[in-house]
Protein backbone atom coordinates (compact mmCIF):
# COMPACT_ATOMS: atom_id res chain seq x y z
CA UNK A 1 0.00 0.00 0.00
CA UNK A 2 1.48 3.39 -0.93
CA UNK A 3 2.38 6.13 1.55
CA UNK A 4 -0.46 8.45 0.57
CA UNK A 5 -3.04 5.66 1.13
CA UNK A 6 -1.59 4.86 4.57
CA UNK A 7 -1.67 8.50 5.68
CA UNK A 8 -5.25 8.85 4.40
CA UNK A 9 -6.43 5.76 6.29
CA UNK A 10 -4.76 6.92 9.49
CA UNK A 11 -6.40 10.34 9.22
CA UNK A 12 -9.83 8.81 8.59
CA UNK A 13 -9.39 6.54 11.58
CA UNK A 14 -8.36 9.44 13.74
CA UNK A 15 -4.99 7.84 14.42
CA UNK A 16 -2.18 10.30 15.14
CA UNK A 17 0.97 9.68 13.13
CA UNK A 18 4.60 10.76 13.02
CA UNK A 19 6.64 11.48 9.94
CA UNK A 20 9.85 9.54 10.35
CA UNK A 21 13.11 11.28 9.52
CA UNK A 22 16.34 9.49 8.74
CA UNK A 23 19.17 10.64 10.98
CA UNK A 24 22.90 10.61 10.40
CA UNK A 25 24.64 11.16 13.70
CA UNK A 26 23.59 14.52 15.13
CA UNK A 27 22.48 15.73 11.73
CA UNK A 28 18.98 15.50 10.26
CA UNK A 29 18.44 15.61 6.50
CA UNK A 30 15.19 16.72 4.85
CA UNK A 31 14.15 16.88 1.26
CA UNK A 32 11.05 17.67 -0.76
CA UNK A 33 10.03 14.02 -0.42
CA UNK A 34 8.98 14.74 3.16
CA UNK A 35 6.36 17.30 2.08
CA UNK A 36 2.90 15.84 1.55
CA UNK A 37 0.91 16.91 -1.48
CA UNK A 38 -1.87 19.49 -1.17
CA UNK A 39 -4.43 16.68 -1.07
CA UNK A 40 -2.86 15.47 2.17
CA UNK A 41 -2.42 16.99 5.60
CA UNK A 42 0.63 19.21 5.97
CA UNK A 43 3.26 17.52 8.13
CA UNK A 44 5.00 19.10 11.06
CA UNK A 45 8.72 18.48 10.53
CA UNK A 46 11.01 20.09 13.05
CA UNK A 47 13.85 21.52 10.98
CA UNK A 48 15.54 23.66 13.57
CA UNK A 49 13.07 26.49 14.20
CA UNK A 50 11.08 25.63 11.05
CA UNK A 51 8.46 22.96 10.39
CA UNK A 52 8.50 22.12 6.69
CA UNK A 53 10.54 22.21 3.50
CA UNK A 54 10.19 21.55 -0.18
CA UNK A 55 10.47 22.89 -3.69
CA UNK A 56 8.09 25.67 -4.69
CA UNK A 57 7.23 25.78 -8.38
CA UNK A 58 8.67 23.55 -11.11
CA UNK A 59 12.30 22.48 -10.80
CA UNK A 60 14.43 20.12 -12.88
CA UNK A 61 16.54 18.91 -9.95
CA UNK A 62 14.78 18.46 -6.58
CA UNK A 63 16.22 20.57 -3.79
CA UNK A 64 16.98 19.62 -0.22
CA UNK A 65 17.39 21.15 3.24
CA UNK A 66 19.76 19.94 5.95
CA UNK A 67 19.87 21.16 9.55
CA UNK A 68 22.99 20.72 11.68
CA UNK A 69 21.86 20.98 15.29
CA UNK A 70 25.39 21.23 16.65
CA UNK A 71 26.26 24.20 14.48
CA UNK A 72 22.74 25.62 14.27
CA UNK A 73 23.15 25.87 10.50
CA UNK A 74 20.84 25.20 7.59
CA UNK A 75 22.32 24.02 4.28
CA UNK A 76 20.00 24.37 1.29
CA UNK A 77 20.52 22.90 -2.17
CA UNK A 78 18.34 24.11 -5.02
CA UNK A 79 17.89 24.47 -8.72
CA UNK A 80 15.07 26.65 -10.06
CA UNK A 81 14.95 28.98 -13.04
CA UNK A 82 14.23 32.15 -11.06
CA UNK A 83 12.33 33.94 -8.31
CA UNK A 84 10.98 36.84 -10.32
CA UNK A 85 8.27 38.00 -12.73
CA UNK A 86 4.97 36.19 -12.02
CA UNK A 87 6.18 32.81 -10.67
CA UNK A 88 9.01 31.26 -8.68
CA UNK A 89 11.02 28.04 -8.58
CA UNK A 90 13.15 27.46 -5.47
CA UNK A 91 13.75 25.41 -2.31
CA UNK A 92 11.90 26.76 0.75
CA UNK A 93 12.23 25.91 4.45
CA UNK A 94 9.29 27.39 6.33
CA UNK A 95 7.14 27.85 9.39
CA UNK A 96 3.47 28.89 9.38
CA UNK A 97 3.03 31.93 11.59
CA UNK A 98 0.94 35.04 12.25
CA UNK A 99 1.55 38.55 13.54
CA UNK A 100 4.46 40.93 13.24
CA UNK A 101 7.78 39.13 12.92
CA UNK A 102 11.45 39.55 12.14
CA UNK A 103 13.76 36.90 10.69
CA UNK A 104 17.54 37.33 10.80
CA UNK A 105 20.41 35.25 9.38
CA UNK A 106 23.93 35.19 8.02
CA UNK A 107 24.02 33.78 4.48
CA UNK A 108 26.96 32.27 2.60
CA UNK A 109 26.95 30.68 -0.84
CA UNK A 110 28.96 27.48 -1.23
CA UNK A 111 31.43 27.42 -4.09
CA UNK A 112 31.91 29.69 -7.06
CA UNK A 113 29.26 30.02 -9.73
CA UNK A 114 28.90 31.42 -13.22
CA UNK A 115 25.44 32.67 -12.21
CA UNK A 116 25.85 35.97 -10.38
CA UNK A 117 22.10 36.16 -9.68
CA UNK A 118 21.67 32.95 -7.70
CA UNK A 119 19.48 34.02 -4.79
CA UNK A 120 19.34 33.20 -1.10
CA UNK A 121 16.37 34.74 0.71
CA UNK A 122 14.61 35.47 3.98
CA UNK A 123 10.96 35.28 2.99
CA UNK A 124 7.38 35.89 4.08
CA UNK A 125 5.03 34.13 1.66
CA UNK A 126 1.24 33.84 1.48
CA UNK A 127 1.20 30.26 0.15
CA UNK A 128 3.38 27.57 -1.40
CA UNK A 129 1.98 28.27 -4.86
CA UNK A 130 4.56 29.29 -7.44
CA UNK A 131 2.78 32.60 -8.11
CA UNK A 132 2.00 33.47 -4.48
CA UNK A 133 2.30 37.02 -3.09
CA UNK A 134 5.48 37.39 -1.04
CA UNK A 135 8.11 39.71 0.37
CA UNK A 136 11.72 38.73 0.82
CA UNK A 137 15.17 40.08 1.52
CA UNK A 138 17.35 38.66 -1.23
CA UNK A 139 21.11 38.23 -1.35
CA UNK A 140 22.34 37.70 -4.91
CA UNK A 141 25.47 35.79 -5.75
CA UNK A 142 27.22 39.02 -6.75
CA UNK A 143 26.37 40.65 -3.41
CA UNK A 144 23.47 42.79 -4.58
CA UNK A 145 20.80 42.93 -1.87
CA UNK A 146 17.15 43.87 -2.33
CA UNK A 147 13.68 43.79 -0.83
CA UNK A 148 11.54 41.93 -3.38
CA UNK A 149 7.74 41.82 -3.42
CA UNK A 150 4.87 40.38 -5.41
CA UNK A 151 1.77 42.35 -4.43
CA UNK A 152 -0.87 39.97 -5.74
CA UNK A 153 -1.15 36.36 -6.87
CA UNK A 154 0.30 36.08 -10.36
CA UNK A 155 1.50 39.70 -10.43
CA UNK A 156 4.99 40.77 -11.43
CA UNK A 157 7.78 40.97 -8.85
CA UNK A 158 9.32 44.34 -7.96
CA UNK A 159 12.28 45.25 -5.80
CA UNK A 160 13.90 47.97 -3.73
CA UNK A 161 17.68 47.66 -3.93
CA UNK A 162 19.99 48.55 -1.07
CA UNK A 163 22.61 51.12 -2.01
CA UNK A 164 25.33 49.05 -0.25
CA UNK A 165 25.89 45.40 -1.18
CA UNK A 166 27.39 42.26 0.41
CA UNK A 167 26.08 42.53 3.99
CA UNK A 168 27.37 40.29 6.74
CA UNK A 169 23.93 39.77 8.26
CA UNK A 170 20.39 40.21 6.86
CA UNK A 171 16.96 40.79 8.39
CA UNK A 172 13.39 41.03 7.11
CA UNK A 173 10.80 42.71 9.34
CA UNK A 174 7.02 42.59 8.96
CA UNK A 175 5.01 45.20 10.85
CA UNK A 176 1.40 45.28 9.78
CA UNK A 177 1.29 45.54 5.98
CA UNK A 178 4.83 46.97 5.77
CA UNK A 179 8.01 45.00 5.08
CA UNK A 180 11.48 46.40 5.63
CA UNK A 181 15.05 45.30 4.94
CA UNK A 182 17.72 45.71 7.62
CA UNK A 183 21.39 44.95 6.95
CA UNK A 184 24.48 44.72 9.13
CA UNK A 185 28.08 44.87 7.97
CA UNK A 186 31.41 44.39 9.76
CA UNK A 187 30.41 46.56 12.72
CA UNK A 188 27.42 44.28 13.39
CA UNK A 189 24.95 47.18 13.68
CA UNK A 190 21.65 46.74 11.87
CA UNK A 191 20.50 49.69 9.77
CA UNK A 192 17.41 50.26 7.70
CA UNK A 193 18.73 49.66 4.19
CA UNK A 194 15.96 50.83 1.85
CA UNK A 195 12.39 51.96 1.54
CA UNK A 196 9.58 49.76 2.77
CA UNK A 197 7.09 47.80 0.68
CA UNK A 198 3.37 47.65 1.45
CA UNK A 199 1.72 44.27 1.08
CA UNK A 200 -1.42 42.93 2.75
CA UNK A 201 -0.71 39.40 4.01
CA UNK A 202 -3.50 37.14 5.29
CA UNK A 203 -2.77 35.14 8.44
CA UNK A 204 -1.34 32.63 8.87
CA UNK A 205 1.45 32.97 6.31
CA UNK A 206 4.71 31.16 5.61
CA UNK A 207 8.00 32.53 6.90
CA UNK A 208 11.37 31.00 6.18
CA UNK A 209 14.58 30.73 4.20
CA UNK A 210 15.00 29.86 0.54
CA UNK A 211 17.44 29.32 -2.31
CA UNK A 212 17.21 29.53 -6.10
CA UNK A 213 20.05 28.67 -8.50
CA UNK A 214 18.74 31.02 -11.26
CA UNK A 215 19.66 28.25 -13.71
CA UNK A 216 17.19 25.39 -14.04
CA UNK A 217 19.93 22.92 -14.98
CA UNK A 218 22.27 23.71 -12.08
CA UNK A 219 22.10 22.96 -8.35
CA UNK A 220 23.51 25.62 -6.03
CA UNK A 221 24.08 25.49 -2.28
CA UNK A 222 23.98 28.08 0.50
CA UNK A 223 24.38 27.99 4.28
CA UNK A 224 22.20 30.00 6.68
CA UNK A 225 23.70 30.50 10.14
CA UNK A 226 22.79 32.47 13.28
CA UNK A 227 19.17 32.21 12.22
CA UNK A 228 16.94 34.08 14.63
CA UNK A 229 13.14 34.40 14.57
CA UNK A 230 11.36 36.87 16.84
CA UNK A 231 8.10 38.72 17.07
CA UNK A 232 8.35 42.42 16.21
CA UNK A 233 6.77 45.14 18.29
CA UNK A 234 4.09 46.94 16.25
CA UNK A 235 5.01 50.50 15.27
CA UNK A 236 1.88 51.79 16.99
CA UNK A 237 2.76 50.17 20.31
CA UNK A 238 5.71 52.33 21.29
CA UNK A 239 7.55 55.58 20.72
CA UNK A 240 8.93 55.61 17.22
CA UNK A 241 11.79 57.01 15.17
CA UNK A 242 10.96 58.39 11.75
CA UNK A 243 13.26 57.20 8.98
CA UNK A 244 13.43 58.96 5.61
CA UNK A 245 14.56 57.12 2.48
CA UNK A 246 15.65 58.99 -0.66
CA UNK A 247 14.82 56.62 -3.48
CA UNK A 248 14.99 56.43 -7.26
CA UNK A 249 12.48 54.40 -9.28
CA UNK A 250 13.08 53.17 -12.82
CA UNK A 251 9.87 53.79 -14.75
CA UNK A 252 9.98 50.83 -17.13
CA UNK A 253 10.57 48.19 -14.44
CA UNK A 254 9.19 50.06 -11.36
CA UNK A 255 12.26 48.78 -9.48
CA UNK A 256 13.52 51.09 -6.74
CA UNK A 257 16.98 51.87 -5.38
CA UNK A 258 17.74 53.45 -2.02
CA UNK A 259 20.15 56.39 -2.36
CA UNK A 260 20.23 57.69 1.20
CA UNK A 261 18.58 56.66 4.50
CA UNK A 262 18.56 58.68 7.73
CA UNK A 263 16.66 58.51 11.05
CA UNK A 264 15.07 61.95 10.61
CA UNK A 265 12.79 63.81 8.21
CA UNK A 266 13.98 65.14 4.88
CA UNK A 267 11.86 65.91 1.82
CA UNK A 268 11.24 66.69 -1.83
CA UNK A 269 14.10 65.70 -4.16
CA UNK A 270 15.03 67.58 -7.34
CA UNK A 271 17.26 66.12 -10.04
CA UNK A 272 20.06 68.32 -11.38
CA UNK A 273 20.13 68.76 -15.19
CA UNK A 274 23.46 66.91 -15.43
CA UNK A 275 21.77 63.80 -14.00
CA UNK A 276 24.53 63.32 -11.44
CA UNK A 277 23.18 65.08 -8.36
CA UNK A 278 19.99 65.24 -6.31
CA UNK A 279 18.82 68.06 -4.04
CA UNK A 280 16.48 67.82 -1.05
CA UNK A 281 15.55 69.86 2.03
CA UNK A 282 16.23 69.03 5.66
CA UNK A 283 16.07 71.14 8.82
CA UNK A 284 15.43 74.30 6.82
CA UNK A 285 18.42 73.87 4.53
CA UNK A 286 18.94 72.61 0.99
CA UNK A 287 21.33 69.68 0.62
CA UNK A 288 22.85 67.90 -2.36
CA UNK A 289 23.94 64.29 -2.77
CA UNK A 290 25.33 62.22 -5.67
CA UNK A 291 22.57 60.34 -7.51
CA UNK A 292 24.49 57.13 -6.79
CA UNK A 293 24.54 57.77 -3.04
CA UNK A 294 27.07 59.28 -0.68
CA UNK A 295 27.29 61.97 1.99
CA UNK A 296 24.99 64.99 1.62
CA UNK A 297 26.43 68.52 1.61
CA UNK A 298 24.56 71.67 2.70
CA UNK A 299 24.23 74.46 0.12
CA UNK A 300 24.83 78.06 1.12
CA UNK A 301 21.51 79.90 0.94
CA UNK A 302 22.53 82.93 2.98
CA UNK A 303 19.87 84.19 5.36
CA UNK A 304 17.36 81.64 4.03
CA UNK A 305 17.66 79.01 6.75
CA UNK A 306 14.02 77.96 6.94
CA UNK A 307 13.60 76.54 3.45
CA UNK A 308 10.50 74.37 3.00
CA UNK A 309 9.91 71.59 0.48
CA UNK A 310 9.02 73.82 -2.50
CA UNK A 311 12.31 74.27 -4.35
CA UNK A 312 13.73 73.57 -7.80
CA UNK A 313 16.38 74.17 -10.45
CA UNK A 314 16.34 76.44 -13.48
CA UNK A 315 16.22 74.80 -16.94
CA UNK A 316 19.83 75.80 -17.62
CA UNK A 317 20.97 74.45 -14.24
CA UNK A 318 22.50 77.78 -13.20
CA UNK A 319 20.00 78.86 -10.53
CA UNK A 320 18.09 77.42 -7.60
CA UNK A 321 14.63 78.63 -6.58
CA UNK A 322 13.65 78.22 -2.94
CA UNK A 323 10.62 78.90 -0.76
CA UNK A 324 11.75 80.15 2.63
CA UNK A 325 10.03 81.16 5.90
CA UNK A 326 12.92 82.92 7.65
CA UNK A 327 11.95 86.55 6.98
CA UNK A 328 9.25 89.03 8.00
CA UNK A 329 6.31 87.15 9.58
CA UNK A 330 7.91 83.76 8.89
CA UNK A 331 5.53 83.18 5.97
CA UNK A 332 6.91 81.57 2.85
CA UNK A 333 8.46 83.79 0.15
CA UNK A 334 10.06 82.78 -3.16
CA UNK A 335 13.78 83.52 -3.74
CA UNK A 336 16.41 82.65 -6.34
CA UNK A 337 20.06 81.88 -5.51
CA UNK A 338 22.99 80.74 -7.68
CA UNK A 339 23.09 76.96 -7.98
CA UNK A 340 26.41 76.90 -6.14
CA UNK A 341 24.97 78.94 -3.29
CA UNK A 342 24.90 82.61 -2.40
CA UNK A 343 22.68 85.49 -1.30
CA UNK A 344 18.96 84.95 -2.08
CA UNK A 345 17.22 87.35 -4.47
CA UNK A 346 13.60 87.95 -3.52
CA UNK A 347 11.00 87.24 -6.21
CA UNK A 348 7.55 87.43 -4.56
CA UNK A 349 6.59 90.46 -2.52
CA UNK A 350 3.44 88.95 -1.03
CA UNK A 351 3.27 85.97 1.31
CA UNK A 352 2.73 83.14 1.72
CA UNK A 353 4.06 82.04 -1.68
CA UNK A 354 5.25 78.55 -2.53
CA UNK A 355 7.18 77.86 -5.74
CA UNK A 356 6.37 74.82 -7.90
CA UNK A 357 7.24 75.37 -11.58
CA UNK A 358 9.82 77.01 -13.86
CA UNK A 359 8.93 77.64 -17.52
CA UNK A 360 11.21 75.77 -19.96
CA UNK A 361 12.50 79.06 -21.41
CA UNK A 362 13.57 80.12 -17.91
CA UNK A 363 11.56 83.33 -17.96
CA UNK A 364 8.56 82.57 -15.70
CA UNK A 365 7.88 80.97 -12.34
CA UNK A 366 4.59 79.36 -11.29
CA UNK A 367 3.72 79.37 -7.61
CA UNK A 368 0.88 78.95 -5.14
CA UNK A 369 -0.11 81.99 -3.13
CA UNK A 370 -2.66 82.59 -0.43
CA UNK A 371 -4.35 85.92 -1.11
CA UNK A 372 -7.48 87.06 0.73
CA UNK A 373 -7.97 83.64 2.30
CA UNK A 374 -7.84 81.64 -0.97
CA UNK A 375 -4.97 79.55 -2.35
CA UNK A 376 -4.61 80.06 -6.10
CA UNK A 377 -1.98 79.67 -8.78
CA UNK A 378 0.09 82.63 -9.92
CA UNK A 379 2.86 83.33 -12.43
CA UNK A 380 5.67 85.85 -12.03
CA UNK A 381 8.79 86.71 -14.08
CA UNK A 382 11.95 84.99 -12.82
CA UNK A 383 13.64 88.37 -13.06
CA UNK A 384 11.05 89.77 -10.65
CA UNK A 385 7.96 91.86 -11.28
CA UNK A 386 4.21 91.74 -10.89
CA UNK A 387 2.48 88.47 -10.10
CA UNK A 388 -0.42 87.35 -12.29
CA UNK A 389 -3.31 85.32 -10.88
CA UNK A 390 -4.15 82.31 -13.09
CA UNK A 391 -6.91 80.48 -11.14
CA UNK A 392 -9.93 81.82 -9.28
CA UNK A 393 -12.02 78.70 -8.55
CA UNK A 394 -13.19 78.15 -4.97
CA UNK A 395 -11.14 75.58 -3.12
CA UNK A 396 -7.41 74.91 -3.02
CA UNK A 397 -5.35 74.99 -6.24
CA UNK A 398 -1.78 73.77 -5.80
CA UNK A 399 1.29 72.16 -7.37
CA UNK A 400 1.62 74.08 -10.68
CA UNK A 401 4.22 72.76 -13.12
CA UNK A 402 4.90 73.75 -16.73
CA UNK A 403 4.76 71.15 -19.49
CA UNK A 404 8.12 70.68 -21.28
CA UNK A 405 6.86 72.62 -24.32
CA UNK A 406 5.77 75.52 -22.12
CA UNK A 407 2.22 75.54 -23.45
CA UNK A 408 0.46 74.20 -20.35
CA UNK A 409 0.57 74.36 -16.58
CA UNK A 410 -0.52 71.18 -14.80
CA UNK A 411 -1.81 71.51 -11.24
CA UNK A 412 -4.06 69.88 -8.65
CA UNK A 413 -7.39 71.36 -7.59
CA UNK A 414 -10.18 70.43 -5.17
CA UNK A 415 -12.80 72.48 -7.01
CA UNK A 416 -14.79 69.29 -7.75
CA UNK A 417 -15.03 68.36 -4.06
CA UNK A 418 -11.83 66.33 -3.81
CA UNK A 419 -8.32 66.79 -5.17
CA UNK A 420 -7.77 65.95 -8.85
CA UNK A 421 -5.20 66.81 -11.51
CA UNK A 422 -6.02 69.66 -13.94
CA UNK A 423 -4.24 71.60 -16.61
CA UNK A 424 -4.56 75.01 -18.25
CA UNK A 425 -2.82 77.10 -20.85
CA UNK A 426 0.20 78.96 -19.52
CA UNK A 427 -1.88 82.15 -19.48
CA UNK A 428 -4.57 80.53 -17.28
CA UNK A 429 -7.12 79.85 -20.03
CA UNK A 430 -8.79 76.54 -21.04
CA UNK A 431 -8.74 74.91 -17.60
CA UNK A 432 -9.61 71.20 -17.89
CA UNK A 433 -9.71 68.19 -15.57
CA UNK A 434 -7.22 65.33 -16.20
CA UNK A 435 -7.88 62.71 -13.46
CA UNK A 436 -11.35 61.58 -12.41
CA UNK A 437 -10.90 58.92 -9.72
CA UNK A 438 -12.28 58.69 -6.18
CA UNK A 439 -8.85 59.18 -4.62
CA UNK A 440 -7.07 62.47 -3.98
CA UNK A 441 -4.33 63.21 -6.53
CA UNK A 442 -1.54 65.72 -5.84
CA UNK A 443 1.59 67.23 -7.41
CA UNK A 444 1.69 66.34 -11.12
CA UNK A 445 5.18 66.09 -12.64
CA UNK A 446 5.72 65.78 -16.41
CA UNK A 447 8.43 63.61 -17.94
CA UNK A 448 11.05 65.50 -20.00
CA UNK A 449 9.41 64.36 -23.26
CA UNK A 450 5.96 65.40 -22.03
CA UNK A 451 4.49 61.93 -22.61
CA UNK A 452 4.02 60.81 -19.00
CA UNK A 453 2.89 62.34 -15.73
CA UNK A 454 3.62 61.03 -12.24
CA UNK A 455 1.68 62.14 -9.17
CA UNK A 456 0.99 61.25 -5.53
CA UNK A 457 -2.35 59.63 -4.66
CA UNK A 458 -3.90 59.71 -1.19
CA UNK A 459 -6.89 57.68 -0.06
CA UNK A 460 -10.31 59.29 -0.61
CA UNK A 461 -10.70 59.83 3.15
CA UNK A 462 -7.53 61.93 3.50
CA UNK A 463 -7.85 65.70 3.62
CA UNK A 464 -4.97 67.83 2.38
CA UNK A 465 -1.56 66.27 1.84
CA UNK A 466 -0.43 65.30 5.35
CA UNK A 467 2.69 63.37 6.29
CA UNK A 468 2.84 59.73 7.37
CA UNK A 469 0.06 58.27 5.24
CA UNK A 470 -0.34 55.30 2.94
CA UNK A 471 0.08 56.71 -0.55
CA UNK A 472 0.67 55.54 -4.10
CA UNK A 473 2.94 56.92 -6.77
CA UNK A 474 0.99 56.67 -10.00
CA UNK A 475 1.82 57.44 -13.62
CA UNK A 476 -0.49 58.49 -16.44
CA UNK A 477 0.39 58.10 -20.10
CA UNK A 478 -1.03 61.36 -21.40
CA UNK A 479 -1.81 60.07 -24.89
CA UNK A 480 -4.31 57.41 -23.77
CA UNK A 481 -4.86 58.55 -20.13
CA UNK A 482 -3.90 55.08 -18.86
CA UNK A 483 -2.85 55.09 -15.19
CA UNK A 484 -0.49 52.56 -13.60
CA UNK A 485 0.72 52.19 -10.00
CA UNK A 486 4.49 52.54 -9.69
CA UNK A 487 4.82 52.14 -5.92
CA UNK A 488 2.78 51.80 -2.74
CA UNK A 489 4.52 53.36 0.22
CA UNK A 490 4.31 55.24 3.52
CA UNK A 491 4.70 58.92 2.76
CA UNK A 492 2.67 61.95 1.74
CA UNK A 493 3.92 65.43 2.55
CA UNK A 494 7.54 65.56 1.39
CA UNK A 495 7.39 62.48 -0.82
CA UNK A 496 7.31 64.19 -4.22
CA UNK A 497 6.20 67.83 -3.92
CA UNK A 498 8.38 69.25 -6.70
CA UNK A 499 9.85 68.23 -10.11
CA UNK A 500 11.96 65.09 -9.67
CA UNK A 501 12.36 63.39 -13.08
CA UNK A 502 15.86 62.47 -14.22
CA UNK A 503 16.96 64.43 -17.31
CA UNK A 504 16.82 61.32 -19.51
CA UNK A 505 13.24 60.55 -18.43
CA UNK A 506 14.07 57.02 -17.30
CA UNK A 507 13.77 57.56 -13.54
CA UNK A 508 12.36 59.87 -10.93
CA UNK A 509 13.27 60.46 -7.31
CA UNK A 510 11.07 60.55 -4.22
CA UNK A 511 11.20 60.15 -0.46
CA UNK A 512 9.46 57.38 1.48
CA UNK A 513 9.19 57.13 5.24
CA UNK A 514 9.01 54.52 7.97
CA UNK A 515 8.11 54.67 11.66
CA UNK A 516 10.34 52.30 13.62
CA UNK A 517 9.75 51.58 17.35
CA UNK A 518 12.48 52.88 19.63
CA UNK A 519 14.16 50.08 21.57
CA UNK A 520 11.22 47.84 20.73
CA UNK A 521 11.17 44.68 22.81
CA UNK A 522 11.34 41.49 20.81
CA UNK A 523 10.22 38.08 21.95
CA UNK A 524 11.66 34.89 20.53
CA UNK A 525 9.10 32.84 18.58
CA UNK A 526 8.70 29.34 20.04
Amino acid sequence: MNRRRIVWLMLVAGVPFLVLVARKGARAEFSSAHILSKTEAEPVLQIGIFEGSGDVGTVVHPGSAEFDGAKGSYTLAASGENMWLSKDAFQFVWKRISGDVMLTADISFIGKSAQEHRKAVLMVRQSLDADSPYADVTLHGNGMTALQTRDEKGALTHEVQAVTWSPKRLRIVKRGPYFTMWLAYEDGVFRLAAGSARLEMKEPFYLGIGLCSHDKDVVEKAVFTNVDLKTAAPAASAATTLYSMLEVVTVNSTDRTAIYVAPERFEAPNWMPDGKTLLFNRNGRIEKIPATGGTPQVLDTGFATRCNNDHGISPDGAQLVISDNSQEEHRSLVYIVPIGGGTPRRITQKSPSYWHGWSPDGKMLAFVGERNGDFDIYAIPAAGGEEKQLTTAKGLDDGPEYSPDGKYIYFNSERTGHMQIWRMRADGSEQEQITFGEENDWFPHLSPDGQQMVFVTFDASVKGHPENKDVMLRMMTLKDKKITVLAKLFGGQGTMNVPSWSPDGKQFAFVSYQLVPKDAETVRVP
